[in-house]
């Protein structure tokens, strides 16, 4: 911990926030060294390395001047003497509820490891819920403690990095920060499978050197078939992590041979009219592979992403998958939840992309405080956390995003709860079909509502979403149906 790397701390936020006095952050800077500074971590390192490794991915991720200085203390109330009314002295009050919210809980109030689990999860959650912050300092330590894990015993190696890849890196997914959630995911992937990972990392190394002449010649080519239109655009390569590929391998039950889109590029623009501008012209150059285009501009993610999506045939024979994207979309696309504090123009600006983040956030937390059972709330969780997507209609034509798995039951809790309540039937592309009826993307489903009707015990085992659960477990024990 050098003065020089302080410096380069502070002048490194200073670049993207320049008029923000960073006396604050100076000050947490030298209060974290001195209050760790008996401290040492597994690897042997002193512990305040950590500390300055969570302040540097916030600040990579250009965070606030509170959320830098509460990455900088985040392990002092936990893991040091240091009373939270000093804390609250030293850096006010929006700082300390920022390091309460990432603080775990005292193993000793629970009787097992899940409950401490969930419990620890659940309190979190509240506290995001309060301040989106507290997930991004937790995801920023959570990063940094898997880059590390090589030196914890083997038991502990294989908790942290399973509880990383069912929950941390689903929850960087859900909100947005897919660069984030790739690290976590293969850093997750080199200590549950070391020898899966080994094989795929040398086959992957081994293609790489090719794979860079055939993207270079694609993008060329795009560069080509793209200079006609005198619409503003720039053209990224783009590497899938190593976790997604052999997802993909397993899910596929073929060998890395045969997965084909490893190769990709993203064309970012200036405006949405240009995305669908630029796609028609790919489409006219390049041959596209059939059913390959989804187009999530018009219907986002989940989680707010958007691209067309497209893949097409190379110069070469080869496959490449095409994003299409503005700038905006690659920015949220990139840094997900934490870009919305980077470009803030003004402290009092409305984001509506973040208020809509936040609204599903809070939903999300209000039901899932409604199950009881410590394993309920966590497999409710890492359910909800699952972005594998059905896209369903209603009738009209509105469309709802559904996890993968779910069934009329959760459609109709989706529509309206008073829906939900009353449902007797549903219709899916006109036809009938039973409550527990897994639907697809481009299903229309129609509910069928008998006044009277409640819900039943029985479906309990139909619905994935925590928000259906959550509504019928509150319906059936508001009559005692359950305690």
């Amino acid at each position: 911990m050098t003065p020089q790397e302080k410096d380069r701390l502070v002048a490194e936020f200073a670049t993207y926030a320049p008029h923000v006095d960073t006396a604050l952050l100076d000050k947490a800077y030298d209060f974290s060294v001195r209050v760790h500074a008996d401290q040492s971590r597994a690897s042997g390192e002193h512990y305040f390395v950590h500390c300055q490794s969570v302040a540097c991915s916030l600040v990579e991720w250009k965070m606030d001047l509170p959320t830098i200085c509460a990455g900088l203390l985040h392990d002092t109330i936990e893991d040091t003497p240091t009373p939270q009314e000093l804390l609250v002295a030293e850096f006010g009050e929006e700082i300390t509820r920022l390091v309460l919210g990432v603080t775990k809980l005292d193993r000793l109030e629970y009787s097992s490891r899940d409950d401490v689990q969930a419990e620890n999860w659940r309190k979190m959650l509240l506290a995001t819920a309060q301040d989106i912050r507290v997930i991004i300092i937790k995801l920023a330590d959570r990063l940094h403690n898997m880059k590390t894990l090589s030196f914890l015993s083997d038991e502990k190696r294989q908790r942290i990095a399973h509880e990383t890849i069912a929950l941390y890196a689903p929850l960087a997914h859900r909100l947005g920060m897919f660069q984030l959630k790739g690290e976590l995911e293969d850093l997750s992937f080199r200590h549950l499978w070391p020898q899966e990972f080994a094989d795929l990392e040398s086959k992957v190394n081994a293609l790489l050197a090719t794979r860079e002449v055939t993207l270079k010649q694609f993008k060329e080519s795009v560069e080509q078939a793209l200079a006609s239109t005198d619409i503003a655009h720039r053209i990224l390569s783009r590497t899938k992590s190593l976790y997604s590929i052999y997802g993909k391998m397993t899910r596929q039950d073929k060998p890395f041979e045969e997965i084909q889109d490893g190769l990709g590029v993203r064309i970012i623009t200036d405006s949405v009219a240009s995305c669908y501008a630029l796609l028609g012209t790919v489409h006219t150059q390049f041959k596209p592979v059939a059913g390959s285009f989804t187009d999530y501009i018009s219907i986002p993610k989940m989680n707010l992403y958007q691209s067309l999506h497209t893949t097409v045939m190379g110069p070469g024979g080869e496959l490449v998958e095409i994003q299409i994207r503005t700038e905006d979309m690659h920015r949220t696309a990139e840094y997900g939840i934490a870009a919305h504090w980077r470009y803030k123009t003004g402290e009092h600006t409305k984001d509506t992309h973040l208020e809509e983040k936040l609204n599903w956030l809070r939903q999300w937390i209000e039901w899932l405080q409604d199950l009881k059972s410590p394993r309920e709330f966590l497999d409710s969780l890492k359910t909800d956390l699952e972005l594998n997507q059905v896209f369903v209609f209603t009738p009209a034509g509105d469309v709802k995003a559904l996890p993968a798995g779910a069934t009329p039951l959760d459609f109709a809790f989706a529509v309206h709860t008073d829906i939900g309540h009353a449902c007797v039937g549903a219709h899916v592309n006109n036809k009938m079909v039973k409550l527990d009826y897994q639907l697809k993307s481009g299903d229309i489903c129609k509910i069928q509502t008998k006044r009277g009707s409640m819900p039943k015990k029985d479906w309990l085992m139909y619905v994935k979403t925590a928000r259906a659960r959550s509504k019928i477990r509150h319906y059936l024990r508001e009559k005692g149906i359950v305690a």
